[in-house]
């Protein structure tokens, strides 16, 4: 079973599970392992070996096409949960069918910097809400795929929990 996901047919923003409209577009988080240079006898140069499960910060914006209340909602100096929830086209290639596939992705993120855009006749504000963010979940079609949990040494990528043994450890769990 050949399956093309071709495009994001549409998604939503909410906060705390109300909906907030006036969205253009989300930039999500990448993930950047925190890294050290190793070096030394038995190893042949440098090597930038990752950190197990800890990641450098991770920011995501939302892109607002107007200037409205939930921009200076977001910019309150507290956590705040948004779900970014998608449907994405994917074509089977078997069957010549299309299909919705359903993504989420969840942030618990701190606001950091607020652009209230511009004002200008006929013309989007282009205003912005950027965020650091602490917790990061991705799931597609109900499948959890990532779960970065900074405060709470969780690191689960792809079924496995890499910073278990970690939180065992310092007597975390």
């Amino acid at each position: 079973m050949n399956q093309v996901p071709e495009k994001l047919i549409n998604f939503r923003v909410y906060e705390d599970g109300v909906d907030l409209l006036g969205i253009a577009d989300v930039e999500l988080p990448s993930i950047e392992a925190m890294t050290e240079t190793v070096k030394g006898a038995g190893i042949a140069g440098e090597v930038e070996s990752p950190v197990l499960g800890h990641f450098g910060s991770m920011t995501c914006t939302i892109n607002w096409r107007t200037i409205v209340r939930p921009i200076v909602h977001l910019v309150e100096p507290r956590a705040h949960n948004l779900d970014f929830r998608g449907a994405l086209q994917v074509y089977n290639t078997a069957t010549g069918e299309y299909r919705v596939q359903a993504v989420r992705v969840s942030v618990r993120a701190l606001p950091k910097k607020t652009q209230l855009g511009k004002l200008d006749v006929g013309a989007n504000a282009d205003a912005s809400n950027e965020f650091e963010v602490v917790y990061l979940n991705v799931t597609i079609d109900g499948r959890k795929l990532v779960e970065i949990d900074k405060y709470n040494y969780i690191c689960f990528i792809n079924g496995t929990d890499y910073l278990r043994r970690v939180r065992q450890a310092l007597g975390l769990s």
